[in-house]
């Protein structure tokens, strides 16, 4: 009875372990479909970004502020960030 029951058990973790195994690879290819149309927007978001960045970059230069270097060094960082993080995600996820 005993030997029924462990055999009976490592069965059913034995199948649990299986589909476990079938929902991960699950989870991972659906996740990768979604890895283009995520690293799409952040690159549509890193332009939206840059040009706004642009622009005010642009007016404060023309108004004669002083503290141009500042505005830059941030509006390009940001601008640097997002393309990197983009880049970055599809070769986490093995995509070219």
């Amino acid at each position: 009875m005993w030997a029924t029951a462990s055999l009976m058990v490592l069965g059913m973790a034995s199948a649990f372990a299986q589909s476990g195994v079938t929902g991960i690879n699950t989870a991972t290819s659906t996740l990768t479909t979604y890895v283009g149309p995520v690293t799409n927007i952040a690159l549509v978001i890193g332009g939206i970004v840059g040009i706004v960045g642009a622009i005010r970059v642009y007016s404060k230069w023309n108004s004669g502020d002083q503290d141009i270097n500042k505005e830059l060094m941030g509006w390009g960082g940001s601008c640097v960030f997002l393309v990197v993080s983009s880049l970055v995600i599809k070769a986490f996820f093995g995509i070219a």
